[in-house]
C-alpha cells in the first residue's frame, strides 16, 4: 500500500470512530492502522484499526470495517506457553457479520469478496448489532464482514500477536507496509 493510498483509507474510515461516539486522541489518530493484508484490495479486504493496549496480559482495539469490507478467515494458534487469542467483539456501530466454526448457516448474509473467495471455510454465522458482543475461545478460525453501514467493533481479547496470526489464505501478510 502506498502512502497515499493509506492517507485516503484513513480519512475514509477516521469518521466512523465519530459516528460511533468514540474518542481518539491525536496519538491513536497517528498511528491509526491500515491493513491490507498484501492483496491490493483493501476496499474489499482490509481492516483499520486503532490499538488502546496491548500488554502480556491483555489488548484492546477499536476496529472499523467500511460496509462490505471483510478482515479475511484466520485463527489465533497457541505457540510456545501461549494458549491462542481469546478474543470478544463487541458492535459499537453498525452491524457485523462474523463467522467461526460450527453448523454452517444456510444463507449467510455476507458476500464473499472475489479476492480470495476460495479460501474461506467457516460459514457460521452471527449477526451482532450495536450492543451485542460475542466471544471466541482461543484457536477459533473467524472471519468477519461489516454491513450495510460499515461497522465500528471493539475487541477486548488476551495479548494479541497479530505476526502470528495463521490465514486461511496463503497469499496474506498480516503486517502491513507502507511504501512512500
Amino acid at each position: 500500500m502506498t502512502k497515499q493510498e493509506y492517507e485516503a483509507a484513513k480519512a475514509l474510515t477516521l469518521p466512523y470512530y465519530d459516528k460511533a461516539h468514540i474518542v481518539l486522541t491525536q496519538q491513536e489518530r497517528d498511528n491509526f492502522e491500515v491493513a491490507d493484508f498484501g492483496l491490493g484490495d483493501w476496499r474489499n479486504v482490509g481492516l483499520n484499526l486503532v490499538v488502546y493496549v496491548n500488554t502480556e496480559r491483555c489488548c484492546a482495539k477499536e476496529m472499523v470495517l467500511l460496509p462490505g469490507q471483510t478482515c479475511p478467515e484466520h485463527v489465533h494458534e497457541p505457540f510456545g506457553d501461549y494458549p491462542g487469542k481469546e478474543e470478544t467483539f463487541r458492535c459499537r456501530m453498525g452491524m457485523v457479520y462474523l463467522y467461526v466454526e460450527g453448523e454452517p448457516t444456510e444463507s449467510i448474509r455476507a458476500t464473499l469478496p472475489q479476492t480470495g473467495r476460495e479460501y474461506y471455510q467457516v460459514f457460521h454465522e452471527i449477526i451482532l448489532r450495536e450492543g451485542e458482543q460475542y466471544t471466541m475461545s482461543p484457536n477459533t478460525r473467524h472471519w468477519f464482514q461489516g454491513g450495510p453501514e460499515g461497522a465500528v467493533i471493539s475487541e477486548f481479547s488476551t495479548t494479541s500477536y497479530d505476526e502470528y496470526d495463521v490465514f486461511t489464505d496463503p497469499n496474506i501478510r498480516r503486517i502491513p507496509t507502507i511504501e512512500p
